[in-house]
């Protein structure tokens, strides 16, 4: 009997020396600003977080200020109304001798230049910038690609290419006379846009200069008594051109206008290419 009553007490004592070991453990709380979780400790105090979450949330983030501030906008057409202000002094010897087959009876004017309502001036962007200045408010934009003129005269006249090249007066019936005059064009804007956050651009504008250089000329004819004619050269054209440009956009809609500082011709007139449309633009 006293062999048994020594097991159970000697079972009692295991038993309270085991729950004293484990009340022990549950004794031994961490600091107040740490969480154990298994091996891995986080210090609550925001001085160092080591799980990978916090790792990854407080790692810093590498970000290029240039791709924050430059946007590109590729392909960009405009298709609009051409025509030109002619501030020639047709009273002066130079405009007279320039148009062949001017008389004292009728003597050049400006309806030898007069173009129709269906000329127009299609343009090509390769690629145009935009970058924020201030804020995306204040922004500059450039770019470059190629402007295209086509006038339609309701007048006979031919350009005539040649070491002095002229106008003359042809006494035909043209159904179509054209002259294309094409440039490599490159603009620079400043654009003030008030609200860089609204999804469709809000109201914006834009207001700067372009030059262009004349890389080609054609003067193309269309008539019963010769059929299609086509005549190349550079038809006393002006080789540069500076031009006011402007736009403005209203939402998704964008219109676009520009006006040649420089004259059309190198001498003869004095005529200055504008044009004002449409353009299609994601900005």
């Amino acid at each position: 009997m006293k062999k048994v009553h020594l097991l159970m007490m000697g079972g009692i004592l295991l038993c309270l020396t085991g729950m004293a070991q484990t009340d022990t453990t549950l004794q031994e709380k961490p600091a107040s600003d740490t969480l154990r979780v298994g091996s891995i400790i986080i210090i609550k105090n925001g001085k160092e977080n080591k799980t990978e979450e916090g790792y990854q949330k407080n790692r810093p983030v590498h970000r290029s200020r240039w791709k924050n501030k430059v946007s590109t906008n590729w392909f960009i057409v405009d298709l609009g109304f051409a025509n030109h202000e002619d501030k020639t002094n047709y009273g002066s010897t130079e405009a007279q001798s320039f148009v062949h087959g001017a008389t004292l009876a009728k003597p050049a004017g400006k309806s030898d230049f007069t173009v129709k309502t269906g000329s127009f001036n299609f343009n090509l962007w390769l690629f145009m910038q935009r970058m924020s200045l201030y804020k995306q408010v204040v922004n500059l934009k450039y770019g470059a690609g190629i402007e295209l003129y086509k006038y339609y005269y309701k007048s006979g006249i031919r350009y005539i290419e040649g070491s002095d090249p002229y106008v003359e007066r042809q006494d035909v019936s043209f159904k179509r006379n054209k002259l294309a005059f094409d440039y490599v064009t490159v603009p620079f804007m400043l654009n003030i846009n008030p609200n860089p956050g609204h999804k469709n651009g809000g109201i914006n504008v834009s207001a700067g200069i372009s030059a262009g250089y004349l890389y080609g000329a054609r003067n193309k004819q269309k008539s019963d008594d010769f059929g299609k004619q086509k005549f190349a050269g550079d038809f006393n054209l002006e080789r540069w051109k500076l031009a006011y440009i402007a736009e403005l956009g209203l939402g998704p809609v964008r219109l676009y206008g520009s006006y040649a500082i420089t004259p059309l011709h190198q001498y003869g007139v004095d005529q200055h290419p504008y044009a004002v449309g449409v353009r299609f633009s994601s900005w």
